[in-house]
């Protein structure tokens, strides 16, 4: 046949059947418009519940949908295959070739259920299933079964095969209020969809047919059958769904031994509660969020951790019950990304009489002395101190302010390390008194404590713990402190960031405290030490009338802090840091140790701006010739407070008198005698508490009797009124020569930069040191006997 011959054949073919085409087309273009239609998607026809992880994958939570029910949307690609293959087979094996209803099926329902008079017989498919569920429809009557069948016909036209078996899957009852596989397979066979096994798959594609009968009084233990005579209908139906099964899976008879086993699932009643107060802390900023929530949570607790600080606390509660310790809290951070591994917020959360419910770690509480360690921090950032400055431990007035110790006694002059282990109030509030920018309360500030009244509320009673914060707040300081002055956000929820953090410390600052705190004893060591074992970098804290006991510190990768106390801030003689918090801080820190037999500290490096100087102890300072005692600091150079110690000085005295002699002192018969010169109110505090001190002897006939003779030292370089010219491209590499010639007494020379401590020499020697910007400095150089030079020295930059 030629070409026009069939053109023209499948015109008149076209116009033959014309109104046909155009109908099909129609149909064709009415069904493709219902599916690009916009519709609700079915997985917002019912809200889900939401349900909560761990780190590694343990359920904490199941809980309960806006209807009271449990319901967990899945996606289909996430559900077993064996389990939508076993309930197609088992509900609908024609369901991808009907269009939403089985003639046969509908034809033999009415037939047994009408004419026969037999058990009612429904015929539905998995489309008219859905419909029933979605609707809530009553399908026992033929009025109410055309119902159903046209809202089964709805859903074929708006929705794919796979959408709607999704949705059936995920609606589908399982017994008293679980709906759905997601929810059905967590609670009665603690995994996910995905993870199920054969029988179990099986098991649960058997149950929507009459769930009922087959699951209701297993899922509750209770109704007219015990559970294991419930089991076991629904072992033998699973069983029958097994036989079919194999027509289709020959390969799966190796798997028959599975099915001979016992069926047990898991009742309601035992669902996981699970680290109850983190986990109503996530869902609360849950309901704060906007827009579309994922029905699975997982956050950064670890459940075995969480089950280790539990233990401990239920343990210590039930030992120290007689004395009053009725509550307690704790918080586990990891440095390392900040996430929080446990949180116990009470002894007990079922437990009303101590309110229970009530998150601790969220509450307002005074931080006692806990806060001690950002004090000195910040005066080690500011030049105000050092580890071994010694501080006056005296009783002191800062205007109105007159604070006293937690003893009620002084103990004279202190090295800082000691004023912060021992807790000591007078030097703390010193400091502080001495800070500027920051001062403290804006350092709390800029750390985000919440909810703090005005600066001038609190005055220096801050230091002592005048204002209030939560256990997470004080985690997060003590982390910041173990990143070396990073303040990063705590997080609870796995999928949160980790942030790069801000820095309000130096890395100085926070390496020195760090070794500070690494000095406390622990309260069951009796050498004063902590030998062999992880260091613990650790602080005590009791608020005032005894209703706060804390103890907080870092061990390894983590921060702990633990609470005791009322949560109605009634008072106990029993409250106190030392005594209350710090046994229980311990017995966690063993305990986590004996778990992770590794636990070691992360690598962190040296501060590159640190470094050793060695002082005189009984002053802090450099030590001069005649110190006794010497030891060893930490210090940041060109902003540590070091100067030549004054305490130990020579005195001339007279052999024949046994007075101080009188100058001159050629032709005498004299000896020197070191004694230490204290201030007056030092004094007064060592006669008060009993310590022997050697008074300095006078000899009132005449001035300046006993004094050391000698000349002062005498800079040689640089020279009187020069300026040094460096070189731009040469600056790092050009350094100026310190020389100075000093008495033939003199042993050491110490040499300062406006005041800041730059290193040392011996008489004639050189120091070299490398200005780092162009401007005018004053060098001085001290001896150890306390004797100095000074000079100015201009420093410019050339090209």
């Amino acid at each position: 046949m030629s070409t026009p011959s069939l053109l023209s054949a499948i015109v008149r073919w076209v116009r033959r059947w014309q109104n046909w085409l155009v109908g099909i087309a129609l149909v064709i273009a009415a069904l493709i418009g219902c599916r690009l239609w916009p519709h609700v998607p079915l997985r917002e026809w019912q809200t889900s519940s939401t349900a909560v992880y761990d780190s590694k994958g343990h359920l904490l939570r199941l809980t309960l949908a806006s209807d009271d029910r449990y319901r967990l949307w899945v996606p289909l690609r996430d559900i077993s295959p064996q389990l939508v293959q076993g309930v197609l087979l088992h509900e609908d094996r024609w369901y991808r070739w009907h269009a939403g209803f089985n003639p046969y099926g509908l034809l033999r329902g009415a037939w047994v259920t009408y004419a026969r008079h037999g058990n009612p017989q429904g015929g539905s498919t998995i489309t008219m299933q859905l419909a029933r569920l979605l609707w809530r429809l009553n399908t026992r009557s033929p009025l109410g079964k055309l119902h159903q069948l046209g809202r089964a016909l709805q859903l074929e036209l708006f929705y794919s095969k796979d959408q709607i078996l999704e949705a059936y899957l995920n609606y589908a009852p399982y017994g008293r209020n679980v709906e759905g596989v997601g929810a059905a397979s967590l609670a009665y066979f603690d995994k996910p969809p995905a993870a199920l096994s054969l029988p179990e798959a099986l098991t649960l594609a058997v149950v929507p047919q009459d769930p009922t009968r087959r699951l209701q009084a297993a899922a509750a233990h209770t109704g007219d059958a015990p559970p294991d005579i419930i089991n076991a209908r629904l072992a033998q139906s699973r069983n029958r769904l097994y036989a079919r099964w194999l027509r289709a899976h020959p390969q799966d008879a190796s798997l028959k031994p599975l099915f001979a086993l016992p069926l047990n699932l898991r009742p309601l009643s035992q669902l996981p509660f699970e680290a109850p107060h983190a986990v109503e802390q996530v869902l609360a900023a849950r309901r704060l969020q906007a827009g579309p929530l994922d029905s699975r949570v997982t956050t950064t607790l670890d459940l075995d951790l969480q089950h280790g600080l539990e233990r401990q606390v239920a343990r210590y509660i039930e030992r120290n019950n007689a004395r009053g310790i009725r509550n307690a809290a704790a918080i586990l951070i990891d440095t390392r990304d900040m996430g929080v591994k446990a949180l116990v917020g009470s002894a007990g959360y079922a437990d009303s009489s101590i309110q229970g419910q009530v998150n601790g770690t969220l509450a307002k509480r005074s931080p006692g002395s806990t806060l001690k360690p950002f004090i000195y921090a910040l005066g080690f950032d500011q030049g105000v101190l050092h580890p071994q400055t010694v501080l006056r431990d005296v009783p002191t007035s800062f205007g109105p302010y007159t604070p006293e110790n937690f003893d009620g006694h002084f103990l004279g002059p202190v090295t800082a390390t000691e004023a912060l282990v021992r807790s000591r109030n007078i030097p703390a509030v010193w400091v502080a008194s001495q800070l500027r920018q920051p001062s403290f309360y804006q350092f709390l500030r800029d750390a985000g404590i919440s909810r703090l009244a005005s600066e001038k509320h609190y005055g220096l009673a801050l230091v002592l713990g005048g204002g209030e914060v939560t256990m997470q707040e004080l985690a997060g300081l003590y982390a910041m402190l173990a990143n070396r002055g990073e303040l990063r956000p705590l997080r609870l929820l796995a999928n949160e960031p980790a942030s790069k953090g801000t820095r309000l410390l130096s890395d100085e600052a926070s390496f020195m405290v760090m070794d500070m705190l690494r000095q406390n004893p622990r309260p069951d060591e009796t050498t004063g030490a902590q030998p062999d074992r992880l260091p613990v970098y650790w602080k005590t804290g009791t608020s005032w009338a005894f209703r706060d006991a804390w103890t907080a510190g870092s061990f390894g990768p983590y921060v702990l802090v633990v609470w005791v106390g009322n949560f109605d801030s009634s008072s106990n003689p029993a409250f106190i840091g030392a005594e209350a918090a710090a046994p229980l801080f311990f017995q966690m820190v063993d305990a986590l140790r004996a778990e992770q037999r590794g636990l070691g500290e992360p690598i962190r490096r040296m501060p590159a701006n640190l470094k050793r100087v060695e002082i005189c102890l009984a002053s802090g300072d450099l030590p001069n010739q005649w110190c006794p005692q010497k030891g060893m600091t930490w210090f940041i150079p060109g902003k540590s407070p070091i100067r030549v110690s004054q305490i130990h000085r020579p005195v001339v005295m007279d052999d024949a008198t046994g007075k101080p002699a009188c100058p001159p002192y050629d032709g005498k018969h004299t000896h020197l005698e070191v004694y230490e010169f204290w201030p007056s109110e030092l004094q007064q505090v060592f006669i008060q508490a009993g310590i022997p001190r050697r008074t300095p002897p006078r000899n009132e006939t005449c001035a300046n009797s006993g004094m050391a003779v000698g000349d002062p030292p005498r800079i040689t370089s640089p020279l009187r009124g020069s300026i040094y010219a460096i070189r731009l491209k040469q600056q790092s590499e050009n350094r100026i020569a310190f020389t100075a010639n000093g008495d033939a007494a003199t042993r050491t020379l110490y040499w300062f930069v406006n005041d800041a401590f730059v290193g040392r020499s011996a008489p004639s020697e050189s120091l070299f040191w490398q200005p780092q910007t162009a401007g005018n400095y004053e060098v001085r150089v001290v001896d150890d006997r306390g004797m100095s030079d000074q000079r100015s020295l201009g420093v410019s930059l050339v090209e």
